[in-house]
């Protein structure tokens, strides 16, 4: 069997998630990578035969999506000519991460597609939402279209959603608690970040920030730059961890078993739905970072993590689930999935 893994590379928790699952999927197949987008921090290891463009979003320094510069980016195209320039014909099945270009190429040729994403998840009736956001469920219904949808989430909300893939840095980091809060909020520039957490004084805060190249000290605060060793080192070794309400960030923190609270991004369906998901399950939720927010932080500090979490590591369970109905040019109802799994 061939396989074209497609990855969205707009976000770190596509390509987190990849490094996971490429590894398991080589033992089974053969095994192209694309990926579109360019606004992830972590490299992948493994060859990519296809980079484009695609349709990506980008984000600003105060708390959501530039909508200008994402506008600016946007080239429909530009897109559209990648789309037509993509041959699938080698491949017996593309595996999907709400990857666009991949996704219209193989509606349009009828090839077999198999979408796994969070975002899959975010548009399934059983999970936690908002009804009054139409335009934002149309466009994660067809931003990367596929009629066999299998989602990931915080919970098993539905027999077609797994639960989070947990990166085997993560799963095998030594856990420890040395007092400090980690902060990840790409959306919001880092001096903004220490300007508000710097009002409270007791606490060591470690900032990871985009906007720098080096180490920067702050009283209380160190700033860094983003990379995986010291991010991963300063979560499993902190007392909580402040982070946007994205889908891997949470998920590992809360693995890790360390006290959470959120701040979702303006104008982001997906990570107003992973907040409300969030809140159900007791993490604490702000609305934004500024000087008001700062009683609701000082009482986050109070609190304790959430225990009762249990993230196996099920991947390898999940790729031959998918791979099954292809191995043997069957659909295997999605109704069999939970007992599959266990």
């Amino acid at each position: 069997m061939k396989i074209l893994y497609a990855i969205q590379g707009t976000g770190n928790g596509h390509i987190t998630r990849a490094k996971e699952i490429v590894p398991i999927l080589r033992k089974k197949a053969e095994v192209d990578l694309l990926i579109s987008g360019n606004e992830c921090d972590i490299e992948l290891e493994y060859p990519i035969k296809f980079k484009f463009h695609g349709l990506n979003f980008t984000n600003g320094k105060k708390g959501g999506i530039d909508f200008w510069k994402s506008y600016k980016k946007m080239n429909l195209k530009r897109f559209i000519k990648e789309v037509k320039s993509l041959s699938l014909e080698e491949y017996d099945l593309v595996i999907n991460d709400f990857e666009p270009v991949s996704a219209w190429a193989a509606k349009l040729t009828n090839t077999d597609i198999v979408s796994l994403s969070h975002q899959n998840a975010i548009i399934n009736k059983a999970v936690p939402s908002y009804r009054n956001h139409i335009l934002e469920k149309l466009i994660l219904k067809y931003y990367a279209p596929s009629k066999n949808k299998y989602g990931f989430h915080f919970k098993n909300y539905h027999p077609s959603i797994f639960l989070p893939i947990i990166r085997k840095k993560i799963r095998e980091t030594k856990v420890s608690n040395k007092g400090h809060y980690t902060i990840y909020l790409p959306a919001y520039h880092h001096d903004r970040i220490a300007k508000i957490v710097s009002i409270i004084p007791i606490v060591k805060w470690h900032i990871f920030s985009k906007q720098t190249n080096s180490l920067i000290f702050k009283k209380n605060i160190t700033i860094y730059p983003i990379n995986e060793f010291d991010f991963i080192k300063s979560m499993s070794s902190s007392n909580g961890i402040l982070c946007g309400a994205g889908f891997e960030t949470p998920s590992e923190a809360l693995f890790l078993r360390k006290k959470l609270l959120v701040i979702p991004m303006k104008n982001q369906y997906e990570q107003k739905c992973n907040a409300l998901a969030l809140e159900k399950m007791r993490v604490t939720v702000l609305k934004k970072l500024n000087k008001k927010s700062l009683h609701k932080i000082i009482g986050w500090l109070q609190t304790e993590p959430i225990k009762n979490i249990e993230y196996k590591d099920s991947t390898e369970d999940i790729i031959e689930f998918i791979l099954l109905p292809y191995y043997n040019k069957k659909v295997i109802p999605t109704n069999l999935l939970q007992s599959f799994l266990n």
